[in-house]
């Protein structure tokens, strides 16, 4: 099969990776750039635990071909913190003991950020709402959405200077 290159802003920096025509953006993160954060699950999009953000967008890496993405800006797990400074939302999730297994946690981090930056003071059905297409084995949910809405209370906007 030939590849094709695509050009990617991939965390803040802009990528030339050449991609097979049927790989999964999944595929390109984790097995072409080496970013293991973004889970395979299911890989029919089910699960959530593939979640990136997509232009602005949260989406199921395992159901958007590495293809799709060209020219696009992409945002995994690895770039919400900056350096050893984390992300309002994983500050949240640590502090509210949302975090078990953490196999989910990448995705609802993605989802909640995609959600915050759209809807900064989103409520309690719009947090359940976005985070609907992440499962997780662990909890039910409570401090997942608990430590969303104690980011979206205290004004963090879910990105606080992470542009």
């Amino acid at each position: 099969m030939a590849k094709q290159a695509i050009h990617l802003t991939l965390n803040g920096k802009q990528l030339k990776v050449s991609v097979e025509s049927n790989e999964t953006l999944l595929d390109v993160i984790r097995d072409r750039l080496g970013l293991t954060g973004t889970k395979r699950g299911c890989d029919s999009g089910d699960c959530g635990c593939c979640t990136v953000i997509l232009d602005g967008k949260a989406v199921d890496s395992c159901l958007v071909l590495g293809v799709e993405a060209d020219g696009s800006v992409v945002e995994t797990i690895e770039g919400l913190a900056q350096g050893d400074r984390l992300h309002p939302l994983q500050e949240a999730f640590l502090s509210h003991g949302a975090v078990q297994c953490g196999y989910c946690t990448p995705g609802m981090l993605l989802s909640a950020k995609a959600l915050l930056d759209e809807k900064p003071d989103a409520g309690e059905e719009e947090v359940r709402t976005a985070i609907s297409g992440n499962l997780c084995r662990c909890t039910g949910y409570v401090k997942i959405v608990e430590a969303i809405l104690s980011v979206a209370r205290n004004g963090d906007k879910g990105n606080a200077g992470h542009e």
